[in-house]
């Protein structure tokens, strides 16, 4: 696919420079030559009219994050009435006070040559009929709780969060790289884990409770069906699958992602900020860290994690230092998760009911993840208006190599074959897969009578294998007529720069080691057959190497024993 275009920034204290100096750059561009730098100042105001935003918005027993260490300044407080809306009436002061800090931090940011690299990325996306993708990294754990989400350029205009051609998110470079994915996500596939809630932390026994929560979160995920009204085109929903855990241990929630096949992991329940990414309350005896989290969710591909638990988003704080890279989302991001979508602070109950139903109704119509949050973020503010600070709660972090697909757009995917039905040509497609001969839990079922195989991720089959093509081969079933009937048959389309080898079950010879020739397996040894831009029929049994002998081995396996070939 051809990737949105994409303007990268980076913000770090200049701590020789004195503690209110800060740098700001470029560290990609969606054009040649984009690097730019910037010098620039935070202000006593500022702080000030930061300071007055968590008076207004901040909840009681919820610890301060200091945003400059020795900064004493008192909160600013805005004149009565100094600003209107875009309709003329006067605005409430909350609502005055976030668009006012909206504008300063746009302002703080898009200053100099920072402000010109915004201007050409956004010309170039236009150019391309393509929303930009602005990412934005924050190397100052003390700047991590300020709300980046509502900036604004000015007033009346839309924060920047909000929008879905400037399509928003946090990252952090200091990351493990995305493992390739092994199979194409074709539905939500969603665990739902209900953890301790820590309004019934001294009520243990609320089981009944959490079970009503489940089955009503459960209802509205699987509603999730239903296409929402955005001024994009129709799109056909994709299906939603929910299991849901309550109260697991870490040993239940482990189990589950690796025995199952989930693209989504969503938490409800209590969490704190601490060192190793936070702790999850999963029961009230029971904990997981970010850190033991991150690791499983890698090793299961879980593309997207959500959790609606607080202060997901915020660093650990010792005294009265903040700890760098501590959050639960900067952590899972490290290690390799593609998408984390956690809170800045806590939300009630019924906004992130809300928010939750219209992420997955947008995920659903294969909307990019960033911008089904920014839809989601939307009806919040329809549903609770600007005065309310619900729609800049969620905090979005990309991983900076991930695209942000959760479901591949029709448009862009793979065309699939519709379904094959008896009266097509008289019998059915037969059931096939391809399974590893080298890991018995890997099997990859053909769906729709076509396989693409590749090391591009649109691929049905992705192998990232350096002998292996970009678009290397494809398997199709189609009709293969004899005397007076036509068979669905499978075949093998090679296309591929070095071909792919073949072992049929009935010539009599089995895989064994081959012979090397100047380091390079003999492609003709022990009866494998080379087939180089060719198309050859296939037998269930028949066994596969994509472009080299030093290839994982395949099988080629027809499930219904009255399909043979």
């Amino acid at each position: 696919m051809s990737e949105n275009p994409c303007l990268s920034l980076a913000i770090a204290r200049l701590s020789t420079a004195g503690a209110e100096n800060f740098a700001i750059w470029v560290l990609k561009a969606p054009y040649p030559g984009g690097y730019a730098l910037h010098h620039s100042t935070w202000s006593e105001t500022m702080t000030q009219t930061w300071l007055a935003w968590q008076e207004m918005f901040s909840l009681r027993g919820l610890p301060h994050v200091p945003l400059i260490h020795h900064a004493t300044q008192s909160a600013r407080t805005l004149p009565p009435d100094s600003d209107v809306g875009a309709t003329g009436q006067t605005t409430s002061y909350s609502s005055r006070l976030m668009q006012r800090l909206g504008i300063d931090l746009w302002s703080w940011l898009f200053d100099g040559p920072i402000q010109q690299a915004l201007a050409e990325s956004r010309g170039i996306a236009m150019g391309q009929n393509k929303p930009l993708r602005l990412r934005l990294e924050i190397r100052d754990p003390d700047f991590i709780p300020l709300p980046w989400e509502i900036m604004q350029p000015m007033a009346g205009k839309q924060a920047i969060s909000l929008s879905q051609q400037l399509l928003f998110s946090r990252t952090t470079s200091d990351v493990d790289s995305l493992k390739a994915l092994t199979r194409l996500n074709q539905s939500l596939n969603i665990l739902l884990v209900l953890g301790q809630d820590a309004k019934s932390s001294t009520r243990p026994t609320a089981g009944l409770q959490l079970e009503q929560e489940a089955a009503a979160l459960v209802n509205i995920l699987k509603a999730c069906g239903q296409p929402i009204s955005t001024s994009e085109k129709f799109a056909s929903p994709v299906p939603c699958h929910v299991e849901t855990l309550l109260q697991p241990t870490p040993a239940e929630l482990i189990s589950a992602l690796e025995t199952g096949v989930y693209n989504i992991l969503f938490y409800a329940g209590h969490g704190e900020p601490a060192p190793d990414g936070g702790l999850l309350f999963l029961r009230p005896d029971a904990t997981i860290n970010g850190t033991e989290l991150a690791q499983v969710l890698v090793r299961t591909q879980v593309t997207l994690a959500v959790f609606n638990a607080c202060w997901g988003a915020q660093p650990d704080q010792v005294g009265t230092q903040t700890t760098p890279r501590s959050s639960l989302a900067e952590v899972l991001i490290h290690h390799g998760v593609p998408a984390v979508l956690a809170m800045r602070d806590s939300i009630a109950d019924q906004e992130a009911l809300s928010f939750i139903q219209t992420l997955a109704q947008a995920l659903a119509t294969r909307m990019p993840i960033d911008q089904a949050v920014a839809v989601a973020r939307q009806q919040l503010l329809t549903l609770y208006k600007f005065n309310q600070p619900a729609w800049t709660l969620p905090v979005l972090y990309m991983h900076p190599e991930f695209e942000g697909e959760l479901i591949k757009p029709i448009e862009e995917g793979i065309t699939e074959l519709p379904s094959m039905q008896p009266s097509w040509v008289g019998a059915p497609a037969p059931v096939a897969s391809l399974r590893s001969l080298e890991s018995t839990d890997k099997v990859w079922r053909i769906r729709g009578g076509l396989m693409r195989v590749g090391r591009r991720q649109e691929n049905d089959l992705v192998i990232q294998e350096q002998w292996v093509s970009q678009q290397h081969a494809e398997i199709i079933c189609r009709d293969a007529f004899t005397a007076q009937e036509a068979t669905p048959t499978y075949f093998l389309r090679d296309f591929s720069r070095y071909g792919t080898l073949i072992l049929r079950p009935d010539n009599g010879n089995v895989a064994k080691p081959v012979s090397k020739n100047n380091g390079y397996h003999d492609h003709q040894a022990v009866g494998w057959q080379k087939i180089h831009h060719q198309e050859v029929p296939l037998q269930s049994g028949i066994q596969i190497k994509f472009g080299s002998t030093h290839g994982q081995t395949l099988e080629f396996v027809i499930e219904s024993s009255d399909h043979s070939g």
